[in-house]
């Protein structure tokens, strides 16, 4: 399947989704966003068990497509417009990544900015050129942020650092991402979409269902106390004992083998 922004790659088991709007720093236009969404659906329907995402160009994302907001302020006279449609078009797939029980991992090079680093930190693990840099930018043009950001960055950071980091618009290094948990992993430019690529095949030939549900606990844990976490985990290790992965890793450990895992 084509798409009119968006590229869409098979490599067996995983999914390469790569943001195609170079001339636009891959800024994120209602078109590109409902392709998108559709090139997810899509690698789910072609049984995918790991799906990378990333940038063509310069840049990984360079947030919302403020040329389209102005356009549709000037048709529709009314600046709320591009945050009706278009905004609820994004957190569709913001709800996709993380709803969705195989990882995402976000190869990030370049420029990743407003809702663009908020996209990233929706996927499970990020891996960044050296060359890249994050921010959330909102505040520099007087808003406030989308796409999950107050939900992701101060889990990943702290809400001190997260509070910082909003509150300035300051631009991070990849290092200084590194640094403070944003990331999980630098790479040279060069060695981005292989080092991404190995991860997430590493990934897809894990049991993706037990993943699923790491998923699933990780959304909630945060808003759970500890005995809605225990209860969480209780129900969803009685599915995982339940999967023919368990029944294969386990005979795999007695057997003294490697596991063929399923997802399943």
């Amino acid at each position: 399947m084509t798409f009119e922004t968006v590229k869409y790659e098979l490599n067996e088991t995983v999914a390469v989704i790569t943001l195609n709007r170079p001339e636009a720093l891959n800024a994120l236009s209602l078109q590109l966003t409902k392709d998108l969404l559709a090139a997810i659906q899509n690698a789910i329907q072609d049984n995918a068990r790991a799906i990378v995402l990333t940038g063509e160009g310069r840049a990984f994302c360079s947030g919302g497509d403020l040329r389209e907001m102005q356009l549709m302020w000037q048709k529709e006279g009314r600046i709320e417009a591009f945050m009706e449609e278009p905004l609820k078009a994004l957190h569709d797939v913001i709800l996709l990544i993380r709803e969705t029980p195989i990882p995402f991992l976000a190869a990030v090079q370049g420029v990743c900015a407003g809702a663009g680093t908020n996209f990233a930190l929706a996927c499970d693990l990020i891996f960044a050129a050296e060359n890249a840099s994050f921010n959330e930018a909102f505040v520099r043009i007087g808003l406030s942020p989308d796409c999950g950001g107050s939900f992701f960055l101060p889990r990943a950071v702290g809400e001190k650092l997260a509070a910082e980091i909003f509150m300035t618009g300051e631009t991070l290094s990849a290092p200084r991402a590194l640094q403070i948990g944003m990331i999980n992993r630098v790479v040279a430019a060069d060695d981005l979409a292989a080092e991404s690529l190995k991860m997430a095949q590493k990934l897809a030939l894990a049991p993706t269902a037990a993943i699923g549900r790491i998923k699933q606990m990780l959304n909630a844990t945060f808003s759970n106390d500890l005995s809605a976490q225990l209860d969480l985990e209780h129900r969803l290790q009685i599915e995982s004992g339940k999967s023919n992965d368990f029944k294969e890793g386990v005979g795999a450990f007695f057997e003294k083998r490697v596991p063929n895992f399923t997802g399943s």
